[in-house]
């Protein structure tokens, strides 16, 4: 893949909204896949409704376009990933936290916590997701990407992007709670 310095070449927004879905539900599938292992049962984690989870969209995304000029060094994008996506899970439990009083994970029983929020095996997990992200995921998912035709790409993002926002002003009056998702 051709680039230019600082910025993948051909890259467009696009791109960008379906790394995010697709890490939006790979984040949803992962952790209900946990909490099946640890509880013996599904939830679907997250304070939204449908099948994502935001956060680990939302980290994708910056990890790409942060980091994807460093691919040769896989190294600096782990400890970097475990930098940035520890800050951004302590910012958005903080967020959630003091938006509605509710706690989505609870860390606190593990060891090298922070209120709770973030712990240092997640934060290690982080760096090692965010390379395989950086390093292997995305320019596969880029490769794939470009060989769909353009408007196969904008017209179910746009509906992507109209159901995500719904589900957030949905979600937003009334979070998704309850056993296994939510922690008092």
């Amino acid at each position: 893949m051709k680039r230019t310095k600082g910025k993948k070449a051909g890259a467009d927004f696009m791109y960008y909204v379906w790394l995010f879905f697709l890490t939006a539900v790979f984040g949803w599938l992962w952790e209900g896949f946990l909490y099946l292992l640890k509880d013996e049962m599904y939830v679907n984690r997250g304070f939204l409704t449908g099948p994502w989870l935001p956060i680990y969209g939302t980290g994708a995304v910056m990890l790409e376009i942060l980091f994807h000029r460093w691919r040769d060094k896989p190294v600096m994008i782990f400890f970097m990933s475990m930098l940035l996506c520890t800050v951004l899970e302590y910012a958005a439990g903080w967020y959630l936290e003091a938006s509605w009083g509710i706690k989505w994970w609870d860390y606190s029983q593990a060891p090298l916590n922070l209120h709770g929020r973030i712990c240092l095996l997640s934060s290690l997990l982080f760096g090692a997701g965010g390379m395989l992200l950086v390093w292997v995921v995305s320019p596969l998912f880029y490769s794939l990407y470009r060989r769909i035709p353009s408007k196969y790409r904008i017209i179910p993002g746009v509906l992507l992007i109209g159901i995500f926002v719904a589900d957030a002003t949905y979600s937003a009056v009334l979070p998704h709670v309850g056993k296994g998702i939510t922690y008092r």
